[in-house]
């Protein structure tokens, strides 16, 4: 290979399971590896994984969860998207938008018609650029002890669907965050 010519990118593959170790692997092994234990919550494991390795490390992560929600009075369900990492040294490649986008394919195999996601302020201009639209509305999320709080992230939502709408109303989720 010339060096004018690069190698192809690595392929998003679907991870049989996600732990702790690979998270790691991505991120380090700091004690708060996305900047939100601020907001003291707790959060559920995703249940589909979406990575990408490079020389055999994994380098990016997506995953995905159905969740039931309301928004306003009507109940229905969304894909959850968390737990997006990349690894610092592997940034500004356009993985991020990789994983996210083999996740969201995924995703609109799942049945809902909107995915869902939470995430810090600095982040709003990349999910942005990647077809997310933050939410003005208030939005519920469940914690232990059966408490209700107000999401202090971003919520942002994107359309798994061409003819999916999201309504302006306030949004609780029964459950815990993803």
């Amino acid at each position: 290979m010339s060096d004018n010519q690069s190698s192809p990118a690595p392929a998003v593959v679907r991870l049989p399971r996600y732990t702790k170790t690979d998270q790691e692997e991505i991120l380090g092994d700091g004690s708060d590896p996305f900047g939100v234990a601020a907001a003291g919550l707790t959060w559920l494991p995703k249940e589909e994984h979406f990575g990408i390795r490079h020389g055999g490390r994994l380098v990016a992560h997506a995953g995905l969860l159905r969740l039931p929600v309301a928004i306003g009075d009507v109940k229905t369900e969304v894909v959850g998207l968390g737990g997006v990492a990349v690894a610092p040294d592997m940034q500004g490649q356009g993985l991020a938008r990789r994983v996210v986008r083999a996740a969201l394919d995924h995703a609109r195999t799942m049945g809902p018609q909107h995915a869902l996601l939470f995430c810090r302020p600095p982040l709003v201009p990349l999910y942005q650029r990647l077809g997310w639209h933050p939410l003005d509305e208030e939005v519920l999320v469940e914690q232990p002890e059966s408490r209700l709080v107000t999401m202090e992230l971003r919520t942002m939502v994107t359309p798994l669907r061409d003819d999916a709408h999201w309504p302006s109303e306030p949004v609780r989720l029964f459950s815990l965050p993803m």
